[in-house]
């Protein structure tokens, strides 16, 4: 449960704010920005979403700030009503559009603070997706670091020993001795370093950022959205109930049910859902599956960011030399 992973995280008294009050703006007004949105959408080259708690709210997964979550319920003595188990969980409407928009080329990555391992069920390949604060399906290798999908949810938090052997193979064919920890990171951890570098590298490349169910408080994935502004005509999006620190900073808030905002996307982008389906669900899926982000993902992607960073650069300084150029430009004076 939900519940119960919070309760084993390290004391932690920085959680944000808790339980601001939840804002709906009308059927209507989310129908009309959504078909904005759709159009920034198709009109943009590199849209990365950034996922949080919200998304996964109604397969029945609390959150953690909202009015009924997690830690807003703690500072009252309380525990959330309802809290299913990770195991039973299911990818959400939201979950499985993703996986369409990436599919259909909209989408070219999504960053996650979740650890409820929904994304992974999804269907979602690695490729397109940092997990930043972990997954509680997927075990890591003391050793090799390489990363294995879990048949159920683990049961321990803070990257502890689970006491069982490495099923991978070096090279050289022969087995990695290590051994499996769990992949769930506590507040004092350095998050994973390939699944970071790719969500700046993403982050930075975007030219639309969409932020979905999240309030954007914990550093530094809370940041990254912001690094689309540093682009010409990079636009923000932020769909969530409560208020977030950088609504003043978007170009777009989107108050309402994330899966509701999402169903209306994919019908403006003329596509259709797919139900989640066990088949593709490396969970459930028999034999040993892997979930590492190879090293040349990360390679390729540098590359790819620093080009960008050069272009931003030539861009910036034109633009400072057009500014300087128009105020020291000297208009004569007519003579009488």
């Amino acid at each position: 449960m939900s519940c119960s992973y919070a309760e084993g995280l390290s004391p932690y008294e920085n959680k944000g704010k808790l339980g601001l009050k939840e804002v709906f703006e009308s059927d209507e007004s989310l129908v009309d920005k959504v078909k904005q949105l759709s159009k920034w959408i198709t009109s943009s080259n590199h849209v990365v979403v950034h996922t949080g708690a919200g998304i996964s709210t109604s397969a029945g997964i609390p959150d953690f700030r909202g009015p009924k979550g997690v830690w807003t319920l703690e500072e009252q003595g309380k525990k959330p009503e309802i809290s299913i188990s990770f195991n039973d969980a299911l990818p959400t409407k939201t979950h499985m559009i993703l996986v369409k928009l990436v599919e259909a080329g909209y989408i070219k990555y999504i960053v996650s603070q979740n650890i409820d391992g929904l994304h992974l069920r999804s269907g979602l390949k690695r490729e397109y997706l940092s997990e930043l604060h972990g997954n509680m399906f997927i075990n890591q290798c003391s050793s090799c670091k390489r990363q294995f999908v879990r048949k159920t949810a683990t049961t321990s938090v803070g990257q502890k020993c689970l006491g069982l052997n490495c099923p991978g193979v070096k090279t050289n064919g022969r087995q990695c001795r290590g051994v499996l920890h769990d992949f769930i990171l506590d507040w004092e951890h350095s998050l994973p370093e390939k699944d970071l570098d790719l969500a700046h590298y993403h982050s930075n490349l975007a030219d639309l950022s969409i932020c979905l169910g999240t309030t954007l408080q914990i550093i530094p994935s809370g940041n990254l959205p912001l690094f689309t502004k540093k682009n010409q005509n990079g636009k923000l999006v932020i769909c969530n109930l409560q208020p977030t620190k950088y609504d003043k900073r978007a170009d777009m808030l989107l108050n309402g049910y994330v899966d509701q905002v999402m169903s209306l996307l994919l019908e403006n982008l003329d596509l259709k859902i797919d139900n989640y389906n066990p088949e593709f669900d490396p969970v459930r899926k028999k034999g040993i599956h892997e979930w590492t982000i190879p090293d040349s993902q990360a390679g390729e992607m540098k590359k790819l960011y620093e080009i960008h960073l050069k272009q931003r650069k030539t861009y910036d300084e034109e633009q400072r030399k057009r500014k300087i150029d128009d105020k020291t430009e000297v208009i004569p004076i007519k003579k009488s």
